[in-house]
């Protein structure tokens, strides 16, 4: 079993395509996984937290205020920029505009981690900015929304928050406790396993996750083209500016900042804001998926010079 996890984790990047192909080309498994996402990003999360564990995700407490610097930055300043130059240019409320907007507001998806560990970089600077960036969200996300108004109901994104915020600190409490109890000096060969058994439930979430897509492609590709295009461009772009301004003074902590920066739990907002906000932004959110979880391979010779490099 730890052979076959950790070929998995050898080929992750092969893995995580092949989920992206499946979800395009299988739309009835997308839509039988569908109904499951919310468990299946929770378990996502626990394996997360689990091969990091207590000891390792505390470890950067130290820096709390750079870790609060940096949500700052990512979901209050980055929203409220992208909002005034949209107003600047009459396009506030274009389909586009909101889902970039909405984007911005939203914390570090739940794979963050994951993402950067497949590049070779520390996996818990991103876990903490996903911890943190959640539990601050009810914040941050009222300059946004007051500015704003139309985007949007805040009391609904606000409790769909404190929801988030309750599930993932039950998750990562239990994971912690779990690995305290089980495996408290972790070895290479079983974090090497635990990181295929992640490998895995990425490219399964993933299927799930383009349930929306594969019949839009099929009926509108030209809209689906335009919105991959814009996905691309929303995701890696902010990727690589953030990582322009930030590696001369995070170091290697500039990696896991970029990552969170262009990969975002803007699902959250489909879930809080009501449908007729919500409903042009589902190809978006289908789109979205491909340039996050192409990230370890398109962003690779960008992240992967070795004096950024750190051993997970």
């Amino acid at each position: 079993m730890l052979r076959a996890l950790a070929f998995a984790a050898r080929h992750e990047r092969a893995a995580l395509v092949l989920g992206l192909l499946a979800g395009l080309s299988l739309p009835g498994l997308a839509a039988a996984l569908k109904p499951w996402l919310p468990e299946m990003v929770a378990g996502l999360l626990f394996l997360n937290a689990y091969r990091i564990g207590l000891r390792k995700a505390a470890g950067g407490l130290a820096d709390g205020i750079g870790t609060l610097k940096a949500i700052a930055f990512l979901q209050v300043a980055l929203p409220l920029l992208a909002l005034g130059l949209a107003s600047l240019f009459g396009v506030a409320q274009t389909p586009a505009a909101v889902a970039l907007i909405l984007m911005l507001s939203a914390p570090s998806v739940t794979g963050s981690p994951n993402i950067t560990a497949l590049m070779s970089h520390a996996p818990e600077p991103a876990f903490r900015l996903l911890i943190t960036g959640t539990a601050l969200m009810p914040l941050t996300v009222i300059p946004v929304f007051l500015l704003a108004p139309g985007l949007g109901d805040l009391g609904g994104v606000l409790h769909a928050s404190a929801r988030l915020i309750g599930a993932i600190g039950v998750t990562v409490l239990a994971a912690f406790l779990l690995r305290r109890l089980t495996l408290p000096n972790l070895r290479a060969e079983q974090a090497k396993a635990i990181d295929g058994l992640t490998v895995i439930a990425l490219s399964v979430i993933v299927v799930g996750l383009m349930a929306a897509l594969g019949p839009a492609l099929r009926t509108d590709p030209l809209l689906v083209l335009q919105w991959l295009g814009f996905a691309l461009a929303a995701n890696l772009g902010l990727q690589a500016l953030t990582f322009a301004v930030m590696r001369r003074r995070a170091g290697s902590g500039a990696v896991p900042c970029a990552v969170v920066a262009g990969n975002r739990n803007f699902a959250l907002f489909l879930i809080a804001l009501p449908a007729a906000t919500t409903e042009p932004l589902l190809i978006f959110l289908g789109c979205y998926q491909i340039p996050m979880y192409l990230t370890a391979i398109l962003m690779k010779p960008l992240y992967g010079r070795p004096i950024l490099r750190t051993e997970t």
